[in-house]
């Protein structure tokens, strides 16, 4: 392998794992938005009465 088709390999492969992370660190950001989302509808849902009453007998 001569050395401009190493330079070119080696590029390729920087430019590849830059982009991985790149696309990782955009998915992190996603799942924490989405996260935050459901963790605020599910504090905003209220079931009136709900855990008021226990019925203990089988």
């Amino acid at each position: 392998m001569n050395i401009g088709a190493l330079s070119v390999s080696m590029s390729t492969a920087s430019t590849s794992q830059s982009m991985s992370i790149l696309m990782l660190d955009k998915v992190l950001d996603t799942a924490e938005e989405t996260s935050d989302v459901l963790t605020e509808m599910m504090e905003s849902v209220t079931i009136p009465g709900l855990g008021e009453h226990i019925d203990i007998r089988a």
